[in-house]
């Protein structure tokens, strides 16, 4: 009878939670649940009928069993989903322990009487609102509501009515009970800390997709204004000044406003819905990549601190918004002090954001401010993610770190902080990028314009098919166990109380920061648009026809499917023919006919733009076209000679591009792009491991563009290897201006329309590369002469250019 009534029950409730209740599924498990062969049950925290019929749905849409099922073992029924806590009693009466130790027990007794059975047991997390606690004063009315461990009904009602439509349902990986059973036995004590373990657990992502306690903005400048390097330098500031500590207080509150953010949830909660409907009308499909090891990282209590490269503005809401798919609280987001326009700001700030001034100036009032502040989100456990970039890439490559985020982010865990801190790197890739156009006239020489609400809807009022968006999430970097490794005593500069900057800080950031830059290029993401602008721009005349171009994008796919620039990167699962029609059907490229068939080719202004898609990629090619350059330059070549040059040559582009290979990876990578080559018959190895081309000519016409794709990098190697050795000694100034010189002139000889080739920074980190690997060093007054590694260097390199190339450099 009870069971009927309970059936009618939920059969009333189910049409009033249709309407108010929608959920969002986060599966934790990597592949589908195996549901055939084992039994499944599921644990949950509360036996809440609103719980279950949610929970009863998402398992519909995850083709899972009923939830409110039963489970036949061996004739005996169970319940499909163990409760561990009833709701509160409205009266506060005292609500007796639900089944669930007596219902595990027998689950795991029926393991020892079946040898065969292997239940799987699936924690499932119902997350109403996500909204974090608050101070009293300060609590809203969704705070209030979702604060209760265990609601009442009344509250629960209140619940799904105001929060309904923000639940987060996380199924977490099966474990299995057959595990528990044999190492842990069938007793109670068992059944006991499986149950708590299972809330522990819950509540661990409660934390994860919540966040920490809310503190109001105004607790954060007391916050501040209680810290003794905040006193301090107020009274520094004050005395060599000399002007009042009155005086000194309101500019640090004047800054203080400037910086903090202002969160909140209801806000965050309109822009996720607002960010759903535009991201489904301005591109395909959001591509995600690796999300598992976040959730994995709040977990285990680790502060996460997200550091993706900066393409675009649409970086700031398109990695808040997947973070928050992912089942995550919203990080707060240090945002540049440009972007602090009416009505923007505003919202960004309520949106989790913090501002950052370009530069500090020498301030040390603002500096010492904007450090604690920041020392202060992590002590109070919020995630923080920051653009160690410092600005947009112009050119689609990455750009040199900027170390000051990182370098605070350190002294913040000299503070003695209890967590770790763990930097996830983050590649965001776009195969449409709405500043590029704007990109290509700041680097012609035109002024940046400043932010404004009118730009942003200009370059998305039209809301076109940007195609694809791609957010991939790299390997974590985790700074307390970075440091035990690189720096052991590291912990002896920690101060809770004033922190001083330790000589080993600056050397450390400047080799972690590189290491996060290697890392985000480590997990890039091939797109459509990134290759068939990498194959067109190596082209002669930036055009190929249609079918030549669909087998050299087959080529370049393969070549990555069977020797990959890293385990991290994503390969697109289309062929060439796929890739090429989405690609046309965005408008990148010019299709034109003639009576042989169709031609797919670049124009002026597409050509400066499929620049930018290139170079997001240019990096996971350069070995692979190294190695096939070394091919279409040598009739024959010896494996061991392959290999050396590689080594060498990559050392050399290391910095350049970002890449991530030792010399030892690079020896393995270059076996498996020559066994690769093998496989496909373009290349073959004889019995004394001498390496030679096919002479088929179509399969010749791929090596030779594949050849291209480093060939500008070769140039510029060129150009500083032959100066360096003919004009010693030099200053570095000297150089790099002659260097530079010449790097336009080849630009207009050879039709390079590359920024990158004749920016002096680019130059600037190869001569600083050279000098690293010991090819140029400083005599006694200063100036750069070549060592006695150079020649063989040069020879290497001369050898892989064009004669054009260098009688333009010898004239």
């Amino acid at each position: 009878m009870v069971s009927v009534l309970r059936s009618f029950f939920y059969l009333l409730l189910k049409f009033p939670l249709r309407i108010f209740v929608r959920s969002k599924i986060v599966l934790d498990a990597q592949s589908p649940i195996e549901t055939s062969s084992r039994p499944i049950f599921y644990v949950v925290s509360f036996q809440s009928a609103s719980d279950l019929l949610a929970l009863q749905n998402a398992c519909k849409q995850q083709e899972l069993p009923d939830p409110l099922s039963k489970v036949k073992i061996n004739d005996t029924f169970f319940d499909r989903t163990l409760c561990l806590a009833k709701p509160t009693s409205v009266f506060g009466i005292k609500r007796g322990k639900t089944k669930s130790l007596q219902q595990g027990l027998e689950i795991l007794n029926q393991h020892s009487l079946d040898k065969d059975l292997d239940a799987q047991l699936i924690p499932v997390n119902l997350i109403w609102g996500r909204v974090p606690t608050q101070e009293k004063n300060k609590a809203t009315v969704s705070s209030l509501l979702a604060e209760q461990a265990a609601p009442t009904w009344l509250r629960k009602f209140f619940i799904v009515l105001f929060l309904g439509r923000d639940n987060l349902i996380r199924y977490s990986e099966a474990f299995s009970l057959r595990n528990m059973s044999d190492n842990h036995g069938n007793d109670e004590v068992t059944a006991h800390k499986l149950l708590r373990v299972a809330r522990f657990h819950f509540h661990r992502q409660n934390i994860a997709a919540k966040g920490p306690r809310l503190i109001h903005r105004q607790q954060m400048f007391t916050a501040l204004f209680a810290n003794p390097s905040v006193k301090r330098i107020i009274k520094d500031e004050a005395k060599s000044k000399n002007i009042s500590t009155e005086k000194v207080k309101k500019q640090a509150q004047g800054m203080m406003e400037e910086i903090a953010g202002d969160y909140s949830v209801s806000l965050v909660r309109l822009g996720e819905r607002i960010l759903h409907w535009l991201w489904g009308r301005l591109y395909s499909d959001i591509k995600v990549n690796n999300s598992q090891i976040l959730r994995e990282l709040a977990h285990d209590g680790h502060e996460i601190i997200y550091v993706p490269c900066h393409r675009s503005h649409m970086d700031y809401l398109l990695l808040s918004y997947v973070i928050l798919q992912e089942g995550l609280v919203m990080p707060r987001i240090a945002a540049g002090i440009n972007l602090n326009f009416w009505p923007a700001g505003p919202i960004f700030r309520k949106g989790g954001a913090f501002f950052i001034r370009r530069s500090f100036a020498g301030n040390r009032l603002y500096s010492t401010i904007f450090r604690e502040y920041l020392g202060l989100l992590f002590e109070r456990g919020y995630s923080v993610k920051y653009y160690t970039e410092g600005g947009r890439s112009r050119t689609g490559r990455l750009l040199s770190p900027k170390t000051g985020m990182l370098a605070m982010t350190i002294q913040s865990l000299l503070r003695g902080i209890d967590r770790p801190l763990t930097l996830v790197p983050v590649y965001l890739g776009y195969e449409h990028v709405m500043e590029v156009g704007t990109y290509h006239k700041e680097l012609s020489g035109s002024e940046k314009k400043k932010e404004s609400i009118f730009g942003v809807l200009k370059a998305i009022k039209s809301l076109r098919n940007y195609g694809n968006g791609y957010v991939n999430f790299g390997e974590p970097i985790n700074i307390n166990n970075y440091l035990d490794q690189q720096v052991p005593n590291w912990k002896e500069s920690i101060n809770p109380i004033d922190p001083q900057k330790p000589t080993w800080l600056t050397p450390t950031v400047n080799d972690m920061s590189n290491q996060l830059m290697i890392r985000i290029n480590q997990c890039a993401a091939l797109n459509g648009v990134a290759l068939v602008a990498l194959i067109l721009q190596a082209s002669e005349n930036k055009a190929l026809a249609k079918s030549d171009l669909e087998k050299h994008l087959d080529f370049f796919l393969n070549i990555q499917r069977q020797a990959p620039f890293s385990e991290q990167m994503t390969i697109p699962e289309e062929n060439g023919t796929e890739l090429l029609a989405h690609v046309i059907s965005l408008n990148k490229v010019t299709v034109s006919e003639d009576s042989f068939g169709t031609i797919i080719s670049l124009n002026a202004s597409a050509s400066l733009e499929m620049r930018y898609y290139r170079n997001n990629i240019l990096h996971t090619y350069a070995l692979t076209s190294l190695v096939c350059k070394l091919l279409t330059h040598n009739s024959k070549i010896s494996h061991e000679q392959i290999t050396n040059q590689s080594i060498s040559l990559l050392a050399t582009l290391k910095d350049d591009l970002f890449l991530w290979q030792t010399p030892q990876q690079i020896a393995q990578q270059v076996e498996q792009v020559l066994a690769a080559l093998e496989n496909n018959d373009i290349a073959k190895q004889t019995k004394a491991h001498f390496w030679s081309l096919t002479d088929n000519t179509q399969l010749l016409n791929q090596v030779h563009l594949m050849a291209e794709c480093i060939d500008e990098s070769l140039q510029r190697l060129a150009i500083i290897t032959s100066l360096a050795t003919r004009l010693e000694p030099i200053s570095r100034r000297g150089l790099e201006e002659k260097v530079v010189a010449i790097a336009k002139r080849l630009s207009v000889l050879n039709n390079i329309t590359a920024p990158e080739f004749i920016d002096k920074k680019a130059q600037s980190t190869l001569i600083n590369t050279l000098r690293e690997q010991g090819y140029i060093a400083l005599n006694e007054e200063g100036l750069l002469v070549v060592t006695e590694s150079m020649p063989e260097l040069k020879s290497s390199v001369i050898s892989l250019v064009s004669i054009e190339v260098l009688q333009s450099i010898a004239r």
